[in-house]
Parts: structure tokens; sequence; C-alpha cells
């Protein structure tokens, strides 16, 4: 049953004579406790926080002092207390409140000052169960909530970036806090320890294996307030939450305009494809236009890498975000830049590739110091009207899987290194994906189509036009191996594919109509390969 409202009036400003101040992140604390003490405000304090204020020299009182209790069980126990709760809860113009904070001695506390244990950092880490389970906060999420709740008279601030608006708000208002700057504060801390809250149920379910909780919650700090986001009337952030995962959310941006919703979108593909060629087997990189692949290839060095790769589409390379394996070189930084690109993406850079990028002053470039885990586990989550879509990461490896031959010519070394290069760039290419490769090279992609036969059609043109651009005579596609992320329904797209020359085929299997499609590329002298593994991605 709802809890009836009560009638309340929040005062414009309430004069913060109390303050209640506990901190994991001690950032700024020393100078909040003296800008505080110096405007007369009485501080109390816990723990940790309590001694580094008092270190500095500023007078402080401890919760126990208000409590009448110690602190017990390791800490655990310390604020869970009327006096505590009483304080932040209390609505100061109700009659039968204000006569229990008198009947049981409770002073207000205008301000609680609160964040949270470090619950993330130590999951990133890779702590301990046990030592996880311990950095779950319980007070500090309770005080925040109660605190917060109570904003019609109490400021909750939980950021220590918000600390410099805390003391600009007391300046402009005579040592109160205006209406408007507590709901707002308080709006932050629900968002804030819903986003804990998230991080540690999340936790649960993947230390526990629990793929489908009942209940699932998501959340993430603004790293980046956006112009717009996909489209200028729509509005957009970008937000960091979740396990750390080496890309475009950890790296650090060197130099360039702030990332648009589609940079970061469209950067996060091209990293998460390059990431599918471990730098132990050689330079890679991919270049990606609206998440898509336009061209990627393997090389002897990072600059053949780049050059193989922008010859599949030199089209729609223009514009394109770039993504490397390996350190950026300054042959490799030279040759980029002599088409326009949005954004580079990289482990790291020389010296000498820096200073051709800066050349560049809108050019964006990315470092990211590691590449993400192909195989690593993880959480990809759609909005759908009403709800979400919720799944694991794709992180399915071609080179992990059992291969089988089903035509009766098996493919030749070379088409094999090949097929196995086209199956994983085929895993980042939206679905229908036909995928074209030859050398290490894609020469054609065929991405997003209603039927796979024209994802077929369009790919082996792709190989036609980027040899007409570049001079040749001949098409890419001859000789080159085919990779599908599906299976063919029909023969027909497997047609198209041997009719613009490809040799060998790549695909999943699984069609009802298997056996026409193993037919038919044994009459056309085809080689085929079933993973067993789909990539649809939507």
């Amino acid at each position: 049953m709802a809890v009836a409202a009560k009638n309340i009036t929040p005062p414009d400003r309430v004069p913060l004579a109390r303050a209640l101040l506990s901190v994991s992140d001690k950032t700024g604390l020393t100078e909040l406790a003296a800008a505080l003490a110096k405007r007369g405000v009485e501080l109390v304090s816990t723990g940790g926080t309590a001694k580094a204020i008092a270190a500095a020299g500023i007078a402080v009182r401890d919760v126990s002092e208000l409590t009448g209790f110690p602190e017990i069980m390791d800490g655990r126990v310390k604020t869970l207390h009327p006096s505590v709760h009483g304080g932040l809860l209390a609505i100061r113009d109700d009659n039968e409140h204000a006569a229990a904070l008198a009947e049981h001695g409770i002073g207000p506390i205008d301000l609680a000052v609160i964040n949270l244990y470090p619950f993330e950092a130590v999951r990133d880490a890779g702590g301990s169960y046990a030592e996880t389970v311990e950095n779950i906060d319980i007070g500090g999420p309770a005080m925040l909530r109660a605190a917060a709740k109570n904003h019609a008279y109490v400021a909750a601030v939980t950021d220590p970036s918000d600390y410099d608006a805390l003391l600009a708000e007391l300046d402009a208002n005579d040592g109160a806090l205006g209406y408007r700057f507590r709901q707002e504060m308080a709006a932050k801390t629900f968002a804030r320890v819903a986003a804990y809250d998230a991080a540690i149920s999340g936790w649960f379910a993947a230390a526990l294996e629990i793929a489908e909780p009942a209940y699932r919650g998501f959340g993430g700090k603004l790293a980046t307030s956006m112009r717009y986001g996909e489209n200028p009337h729509q509005k957009a952030g970008f937000y960091a939450g979740g396990p750390v995962r080496a890309g475009v959310a950890t790296a650090r941006q060197v130099q360039g305009k702030q990332l648009s919703y589609n940079n970061i979108n469209d950067t996060d593909a091209a990293y998460e494809l390059v990431a599918e060629f471990d730098r132990a087997r050689g330079p890679a990189v991919a270049i990606i236009k609206h998440a898509n692949p336009c061209g990627v290839a393997e090389g002897a060095t990072l600059t053949e890498a780049y050059r193989k790769a922008l010859l599949c589409d030199q089209t729609s390379a223009f514009g394109g975000i770039v993504a490397l394996n390996q350190t950026l070189d300054a042959v490799t930084a030279a040759e980029i830049v002599k088409v326009f690109t949005e954004v580079i993406i990289a482990p790291d850079a020389s010296e000498e590739a820096l200073a051709i990028i800066g050349a560049k002053a809108n050019l964006r470039l990315l470092l990211a110091g590691s590449l993400p885990d192909p195989r690593g586990p993880g959480t990809m989550v759609k909005s759908v009207a009403g709800g979400l879509l919720v799944q694991g990461r794709d992180n399915a490896v071609v080179d992990d899987l059992d291969l089988k031959v089903v035509t009766r010519r098996a493919p030749s070394d070379a088409e094999m290194a090949d097929l196995r290069f086209a199956f994983r760039v085929a895993k980042h290419v939206k679905s229908n994906a036909i995928v074209y490769a030859k050398g290490g090279a894609t020469v054609g992609i065929g991405a997003g189509q209603m039927s796979r036969v024209d994802s077929s059609r369009i790919a082996a043109r792709k190989a036609q036009d980027a040899a007409e651009a570049a001079g040749l005579t001949e098409t890419l596609a001859i000789g080159s191996v085919v990779a599908s992320d599906a299976f063919f329904p029909f023969a027909d797209g497997l047609l198209a594919a041997a009719e613009a020359g490809a040799t060998a085929v790549i695909q999943p299997g699984g069609s009802m109509r298997d056996d026409e499609v193993i037919a038919a590329a044994d009459e056309a002298g085809l080689a085929m390969v079933f993973t067993g593994v789909r990539h649809f991605r939507h």
C-alpha cells in the first residue's frame, strides 16, 4: 500500500548549520571541510574521514558522539542509527517530527556529503569474491537515499566534482542551500546509488553465472555530454559503466575535436573488429564507416595493412574511422592523413606519429593502451519499446571453432588462411553479411541487406569498383574466398560468389537446404567449410 503524502511546502532556502561527511574518495575533502568550518558549519564525520579532517586541524565530531554508540563489526555498523537517519529524514515543519527530534535529542542534519565504498574499482581490479563483497557499501547508500528523499530540507552531495558548486551555492545564498540545488543533488544522488546497485547486481550475476537474472540493472557515469545524437534533433550523452574493457571508453584522446555520438559508435566497432587480430599475428588495420568495415587487412607492416585495407573501398573510407592493432608509426600516420579521416584509434603511437597527426588539428587520435579480448565475456544491451534486450557478447573466435570441410574439394592452405580471415571480419559486418577476401585483405564487403544474395552481389560489385579505382582490369574478387555470417538458405548467394570469382566458402551451415548448397558448391568446383557458429549482427 502506498504511503500517504505529507503536506510539505519546501523552504526556498535552508540555512546550513550541520553537515555529515563520510567519504571513501577523499579528493577535496579537507578543502571542503575547511570551507564549511569557516562558514560556521558543525561537522560530523565517521572513521577515516573524521581522522583526515582532524589531521588537517579542523574541528569535527565523530558520529559516535551523535549516536552514543561506537562503531562495531569492523565498521560495518556505524551510521545505521536513529540519531543519524532521524536527523536526515525529519520533516522540519511537521509538529510530530519536531517533537520526536526533541524527545530523543536528535539534531537535524542539513547536508550529507557521502560517497561510496569503491566497489567498482575493486571489481575492475579483479578482487576476490570476499573482498568484492566487503566493498559493498550499506550505510552510505542508506544515508544518501534518506538525505535525497528529504531534499525539501536536506542536500545530498555524492560527487567530489560538485564541491565547488556546493560552496558557490552557499556563497550565493548567504550560507543557505536553495531548493533547486537540493532537488538537482537529490536526482544525481538517486542515479548514483542506482548505478552502484546495478554494478553490484551485475557482478553477482556474472560471478554466479546467472544468465537471465529476474531483474537487471544498468548504470553508468556521464563521461561526455554531446551536442546531439545520431541526428541533430536527438539529444545524447556518453555514459561509462560496467567492467573495464579496453576501447573508446578507456582510451586517452590525444587530440582533435570532441567525439560525436556516431564517432564513438563507429570507433567502438572499429576497435572491436581489429582486436580479432592478435598483435602476435602481426599488424592489422580496420577502416570503418557507419559501424561497418569498408576495408580490413593484415600486412607485414602497418603501412602495408593500411594500404591493403584502403584498396577495398577507397570511396567509403573517406571520413571513416581507422583502427590499428599495433603502435601507430610515422610512416603509417603519413599514409592515413592523406585521406580525410575522422578518428584513429590504436594501442599507442610513436612520438613521430604524434607529430604528424598533430598537424591535423581536427583529426581525433585515441590511444587505448591495449586491445579488448575478443574471447572476453560481457553483456550487450539494446532498447526496444517497453524494455531491454540483453545478451552475452559474441565472443566466438574462428580459431577456436571446429571447421568441417563439406565439399569434395578441401581448401588449400592459402584458401583456409583467407577463410579464417574473412570469417573474422564477417563477425563484425551488419547482417546479412558477405565478405570477399584475398591475401589477408578484404576485397569486397556486402552489409546489411534484406537478402543474402543481394549482399553477395553488392560485395562482388564493390570488388569490381575497387579494381577500377585502382586502375586494374580484373575484379579483385577473382581468386578470393567468401565468408557468410549465416547459412545460405538457397544456392543463389553462393553461386553469385562463384560467378564473381570466389574459389572457397566459409559459412555456419544449418540450412534445411544445406545438401543443395553443398551440391552447388561441388558443381562449381568450390571448396566449402562449415563453422557451426553464426554471427548475426543487427
